[in-house]
């Protein structure tokens, strides 16, 4: 073996461990931008077909009973105490300025803009996102979609347009009763455990909350509904390794939801500022 040879196998492994971490970071961004794509795509083929003929109402009414009631139990008891809790901090808080007056208003607003529809969200997905990506997954690996393509059936127009359309539907609702729930919370503990006056309490929300906070929030709520609905649906029909891989696409519907959700809303709330404030 040569010199120049033997120089060259010592610094490969050199190369190679310099070169991974960059190679590694590539192919992420590329894995991503052809997730995006395949969404895209995916959201594309669920808008044309939800025109077209057959119309499936039942399959709609039975995916919003699925998803919204089913939701409501832990959407209700996560609202509640985020209430309880948000007043009970913003008390504690504006009490060191004498600006007690302030805490209905902050947590109401508070509720409608961000808490309010990021945390239903984040239930919904929890709840509702896992189990559709389960059920599409195991239909996947069961090659019961293939056997709906075979009798010309479209996957997209069956099984995801109610799934997106139920979900964009629904998480406006929730949202609405988790920011209702809220809203007790924190008048209770507002009122008999921080000792604010009720008609202060009220009359702060009437001055300073407006109909744009609570719409704008419910806006927010149906474009994250439109995302679980997407991300679920996506990782659910291109499920694959049996049951193994039907866990993991529940687990990456989970974590890609959520993430997408806080992503999102950074976004969403730049662009609502700009229109209204």
């Amino acid at each position: 073996m040569t010199t120049e040879s033997a120089e060259n196998t010592a610094t490969t492994p050199v190369l190679h461990w310099v070169r991974l971490p960059f190679e590694r970071i590539g192919q992420g961004v590329i894995d991503l931008f052809v997730e995006v794509g395949h969404l895209t795509l995916l959201a594309a083929g669920g808008m044309a077909w939800s025109f077209r003929r057959p119309f499936r109402p039942t399959l709609l009414l039975q995916q919003c009973e699925y998803i919204g009631v089913g939701s409501l139990p832990i959407v209700l008891l996560t609202g509640l105490f985020a209430g309880l809790v948000f007043a009970l901090q913003s008390s504690i808080a504006f009490a060191k300025f004498n600006a007690e007056s302030l805490v209905g208003a902050t947590v109401v607003i508070s509720l409608a803009r961000e808490l309010g529809p990021v945390l239903t969200g984040l239930m919904v997905t929890g709840r509702a996102g896992s189990a559709i990506a389960t059920e599409l997954g195991t239909m996947r690996v069961t090659e019961q979609i293939d056997a709906l393509e075979s009798m010309a059936v479209s996957p997209i127009q069956y099984l995801v347009v109610p799934r997106v359309v139920a979900l964009i539907f629904v998480m406006p609702m929730l949202t609405l009763l988790f920011n209702y729930v809220g809203f007790l919370g924190a008048f209770i503990v507002s009122v008999y455990q921080a000792g604010i006056n009720e008609g202060t309490f009220m009359g702060r929300i009437y001055q300073v909350v407006d109909i744009v906070d609570l719409l704008g929030g419910l806006f927010k709520s149906a474009c994250f509904g439109g995302v679980i609905g997407l991300v679920a649906c996506y990782r659910g029909m291109n499920a694959s390794g049996g049951s193994r891989g039907v866990g993991v696409a529940a687990t990456r519907t989970v974590v890609s939801c959520s993430v997408s959700i806080l992503v999102l809303d950074y976004f969403l709330t730049t662009l609502l500022l700009m229109v209204f404030e």
